[in-house]
This record gives C-alpha cells, structure tokens and sequence, in this order.
C-alpha cells in the first residue's frame, strides 16, 4: 500500500497511559505503533522499526515533537533522512507538515525552541534541587532504615546473629542491611 500514515506514538514510563494520543492520532493515521520508554534512553526500537518501515510518499505522524525526538539537533537529522527517502513528517499539535515548504521552515524553527523549553527546563530542575539542598531537604528516595535501626542491627550481628536474619527482621535486603551499618559514624 501506498502513502501510508504511520503513526508513532511515546510515553516515558510503563505506568504513563498512551490513550489521548491514541485516541488523536487514530482517526488519521492507517497504522500506530506505541513505545514505552524514554526519547533521551540509548535506543528507541519501535522509533527505529517505524522509520525503517517508512517508504517514499509515506507521513510519519507524531502528536508532538517531543514524543518522537531527543533534541532539536536530532529532530533535523531524522527529518532531513526522511525527506531524502521522500517520506513527511506530521506534528499534529503544531498543524506542521514538512511536505510543505511552510511546514519545514515551522519545523525547524519549532525544533530549536523545544530544544531550548528542554534546556530551561533542566536549569530550573537543578537550580530547584540546589535550593533544596541548601534548605536541608532530603533528595531521593526515605531511606529504608533509620540510624537507630542500623546501630541495632550492629549490635545484633556483633553479637552472632546471622546477616539474613537480621536483614529479615528490617524487611531489606542483606545488602541495604550492609549499607547502613556502614555510614554509621565510627
């Protein structure tokens, strides 16, 4: 068949839900594949199956640019592969269809502005987190024991008890069961 619209469809994590762009993209496109990861992760294998599908005269269709692209730098690079293999790009959100002289100069200019939101966005990411260490927050994950119950379970491994044991008894693992005991002061 031919002039497919192949539509190509990404959230980050396996608990995100793909339906709005689903539901958005299914009334044009012949065919949607959906990935579960994240666009700045090493390899993207349902991206890199659907272009390799992609022939002359066929659209990719991606909701937005940040669904389907890295960085400004990679959205270019893959648009200018297509459009030597004469395959379109659609950015239904941006109303962007590069088959069109229009659409690739709003391409382009949309490229580097969400590769600048990106580059703002992780600034003020980092300038949060600072502040938030200044303040004395803690970053991260609770830890999964308290100093009190790590200087217990040194005790009760001082006095033979076996390391599985006492780990058990905590509900860790006997590695994270090692971990604190070993930032304990000396």
């Amino acid at each position: 068949m031919n002039n497919m619209k192949i539509g190509y469809i990404r959230v980050s994590t396996e608990e995100q839900r793909e339906d709005r762009q689903v539901d958005l993209l299914l009334p044009i496109c012949d065919e949607i594949h959906v990935e579960k990861r994240s666009a700045v992760g090493q390899s993207r294998p349902v991206f890199e199956a659907v272009l390799d599908k992609l022939n002359a005269g066929d659209t990719l269709v991606v909701w937005s640019l940040d669904r389907a692209f890295r960085s400004a730098r990679d959205a270019l690079n893959i648009e200018a592969q297509l459009k030597d293999r004469e395959v379109a790009l659609r950015i239904v959100s941006l109303g962007v269809d590069t088959a069109t002289a229009d659409g690739k100069l709003a391409f382009t200019m949309v490229a580097a502005v969400a590769e600048h939101e990106r580059a703002r966005l992780s600034e003020r990411t980092k300038q949060g987190l600072a502040v938030a260490r200044k303040n004395g927050k803690h970053l991260g994950q609770k830890p999964k024991m308290t100093p009190e119950q790590a200087r217990e379970a040194a005790q009760r491994l001082a006095d033979g008890e076996m390391v599985k044991d006492v780990a058990w008894t905590y509900r860790v693992h006997p590695q994270t069961l090692r971990r604190h005991i070993d930032k304990l002061p000396t």
